[in-house]
């Protein structure tokens, strides 16, 4: 999706939207559409800060979740017509609703259904609420449900990919009907609005209707006479004659054997440098790396491997003389650190001081 503009995936998001549209309209036949409805919802006073956007309830508490964290619901189906809402108040009011409960865990349940091309907000919009939810909104978020998701999600998704971070991306769950929600939800105690539900039993029912077809297998085809792969050794024996060892792996392990002399010499090189350093300065070098190496050895349970050490270490071991190093050094300061660390015996051990000690 290289070289796209905003307008671009704007027209691609807007295409998605309007097949759901039809694909909804042909879901529900000739039923009457719900009109929005309290479902509940506490009435909300004129003198309300954002009276003019809380009076729909998009935003909604439906109840707790299975570890008794508050379920805050965010309803599309009651979005009115851009033309009749303030979208930039919209986001002022989602912050303003949401401070009353991200001191503490909290969880979001979005009902994705009701979005259509007459209602949903801009691209920009999207970009500028998920940067408006800063760390402080984030933080206590323990799981976002997103409720019947379409195509028009994962384009969404894939749009804005580069800015969520892979730590919020883990809290995103999608769930395909509102039975999934018991699974992690008090699911009686929610309160759904009704065009949700009905969209939901119009899934099901779709759902029930699918004709069962069979899966055609196709015939398995014959292997081609050079084929290495998917065949039995006993093939590979016969097309080889009579070899044991099939040819890829045998030619395979041969490269390796030829180039992976690279890494045994970075290893001698390593060892050079540092038996050139005068002898106080290696024996803090060999103290501190022998108890490194140490460490890494229990990389198992505490996960400090050898270039996770080198990370935490390498620039306090080796100093730039032009100053603060840049980006493009610290790759190899990290990578000779890292040997120093993971080859502690081979690197340090054919040279001693007098009265060494180590840990």
């Amino acid at each position: 999706m290289e070289g796209m503009s905003e307008i671009d995936f704007e027209k691609l998001a807007e295409i998605e939207l309007r097949k759901d549209e039809a694909e909804n309209a042909d879901l529900e036949g000739s039923q009457v559409s719900f009109a929005a409805v309290s479902n509940g919802d506490a009435e909300i006073s004129p003198t309300h800060p954002y009276y003019d956007v809380a009076r729909h309830n998009i935003l909604h508490l439906v109840g707790d979740d299975n570890l008794g964290r508050k379920v805050i619901a965010f309803s599309c189906c009651r979005l009115p017509p851009s033309y009749q809402l303030n979208h930039r108040r919209l986001l002022e009011y989602l912050k303003y609703a949401l401070d009353q409960y991200v001191e503490n865990d909290y969880t979001v349940v979005y009902f994705h259904y009701g979005l259509n091309s007459k209602n949903k907000p801009s691209l920009s919009w999207l970009q500028s609420a998920y940067k408006e939810f800063d760390r402080k909104y984030k933080k206590n978020l323990k799981a976002l449900y997103i409720v019947h998701p379409t195509n028009f999600i994962k384009i969404i998704w894939n749009i804005f990919k580069p800015l969520i971070s892979h730590k919020f991306g883990k809290k995103v769950i999608y769930l395909n009907y509102l039975s999934d929600l018991r699974d992690h939800l008090k699911y009686d105690q929610l309160k759904i609005p009704q065009e949700v539900i009905r969209h939901d039993e119009n899934l099901h029912t779709k759902q029930k209707k699918k004709p069962l077809t069979a899966v055609k297998i196709p015939p398995p085809r014959p292997p081609l006479p050079t084929q290495q792969f998917g065949v039995s050794l006993q093939y590979l024996k016969a097309k080889n004659k009579g070899e044991l060892i099939p040819p890829v792996m045998k030619h395979t392990v041969s490269y390796l054997k030829r180039k992976g002399v690279e890494s045994s010499l970075r290893v001698m090189n390593c060892r050079e440098i540092v038996h050139g350093l005068p002898e106080q300065n290696y024996a803090v070098l060999k103290f501190l790396i022998c108890f490194l190496h140490m460490v890494s050895q229990e990389s198992i349970f505490n996960k400090m491997t050898g270039s996770n050490l080198a990370c935490v270490f390498g620039l306090n071991l080796i100093w730039s003389p032009k100053g603060t190093p840049s980006f493009s050094t610290l790759v190899p300061i990290n990578i000779f650190i890292g040997l120093l660390i993971d080859f502690y015996p081979t690197i340090f051990s054919s040279r001693s001081v007098p009265g060494e000690q180590l840990p």
